[in-house]
């Protein structure tokens, strides 16, 4: 089997259109998106328009929830006041651009999609399996916590996405945990590209991470046309997070400028 998973494209339909590209010339059967479709980027009918017409299922992110059904995100994606602003103007912004067909499919979106192949079961979710809006840290989040939480779900395979950092873990019991990364903008690395993550079974590592160039130049330029905060445009050209530090454990802080 081989397939890609994307999440957190926030808006970014260019990476998106590039990452569908991408997998299908490296053979991939299927693509699944691990949610958060809009949120912080310009035109959001684009990257949904993308995903509804090549029949890409996806399961919903707390801000697919959240314009879906016209409600503010969960605070505990915002513990800094001066990132809940930025994050309710955008909520306006999304809820006002996306097309009431598009705010429909994103509130009905599922939370966890499940699939077995070659005799594992691979469960898909946004934050982890006990809520969408749980971030899983490469640093942070206890092995024993991960064996529990997959064992709980019933599966073989974690596939997730939320932090916007990429990482794999392969636990004792043989069980995998996979975050797959972001489209919506760079790992906090210092470069431009974006990741997600790609599964070829026959591979030696199932599981890889595909870096991926785009044109974020006219990203930018769509986001600035549209006037978004000006940090948004900043992540995406430097490669370095200018918002949603606070959430950051150290160790993963520390790879950024800020």
């Amino acid at each position: 089997m081989r397939a890609a998973f994307v999440g957190e494209v926030h808006g970014n339909w260019i990476a998106l259109e590039e990452a569908m590209r991408d997998a299908r010339r490296r053979g991939a059967e299927a693509v699944y998106c691990l949610g958060d479709v809009v949120g912080f980027g310009p035109h959001p009918d684009r990257s949904v328009e993308l995903l509804r017409a090549t029949g890409v299922a996806t399961v919903q992110g707390e801000h697919d929830d959240a314009v879906g059904n016209e409600k503010s995100a969960g605070p505990s994606c915002y513990a800094d006041p001066a990132e809940a602003g930025l994050a309710r103007s955008d909520q306006a912004y999304t809820v006002e651009k996306t097309s009431s067909g598009h705010r429909a499919w994103l509130a009905a979106l599922p939370h966890r999609i499940s699939f077995a192949a070659e005799g594992l079961r691979y469960l898909l979710v946004h934050g982890s399996p006990r809520r969408q809006d749980e971030p899983l840290w490469e640093s942070t989040t206890p092995e024993d916590l991960l064996e529990m939480m997959v064992r709980d779900a019933g599966a073989d395979v974690l596939v997730c996405s939320h932090t916007g950092l990429h990482w794999q873990a392969a636990l004792p019991s043989g069980r995998v945990v996979v975050n797959a990364g972001a489209l919506g903008r760079p790992a906090n690395d210092g470069t431009r590209r974006v990741w997600y993550a790609f599964l070829d079974t026959e591979a030696e590592e199932p599981f890889s991470f595909v870096p991926l160039e785009y044109d974020c130049e006219r990203l930018a330029a769509e986001m600035r046309a549209e006037k978004l905060p000006a940090e948004f445009a900043e992540a995406i050209l430097t490669g370095f997070w200018t918002t949603g530090l606070d959430m950051l454990p150290v160790k993963e802080r520390l790879r950024g400028r800020y």
